[in-house]
């Protein structure tokens, strides 16, 4: 199967949206409101996707200054694509925009958990949240 990588591609909401219901990422995202994802991909300054045959199979979608740090804000990869290194291509290909030096900070999804440690990522107990509304 041949997977694309592209750090341009136009993004649709409704590709997105579709891709994070898709995901165990929909669960935790505002996939019922498709003005919150417009600005979500509007905002983010660094898009990474991952398609096979014109269909969004996966996106790193962060928020960085490309020299000390990168907020990977998220990390999906539909259902029937996982387990195939989709989800390590994109952070390597994130990685790849990077400084060699900046780091990548994450927040976790419970169901990945496990993932991160194997892609060489640290836990921090340090994290916190201040939710909005």
């Amino acid at each position: 199967m041949s997977i694309q990588y592209l750090d341009d591609a136009e993004i649709t909401v409704e590709a997105a949206i579709d891709l994070y219901k898709r995901s165990t990422l929909g669960e935790r995202r505002p996939v019922d409101r498709p003005d919150i994802f417009e600005a979500m991909l509007k905002h983010a300054n660094l898009k990474l996707s991952a398609w096979h045959d014109g269909r969004l199979v996966g996106i790193a979608r962060s928020l960085t200054d490309f020299s000390y740090v990168a907020y990977l804000s998220d990390l999906a990869v539909d259902f029937d694509y996982q387990r195939q290194g989709i989800g390590a291509r994109l952070i390597r290909e994130t990685q790849s925009r990077l400084r060699p030096e900046c780091m990548i900070v994450l927040l976790a999804a419970p169901k990945a958990n496990d993932y991160y440690p194997k892609l060489g990522f640290e836990n921090n107990p340090r994290g916190w949240i201040l939710r909005g509304g």
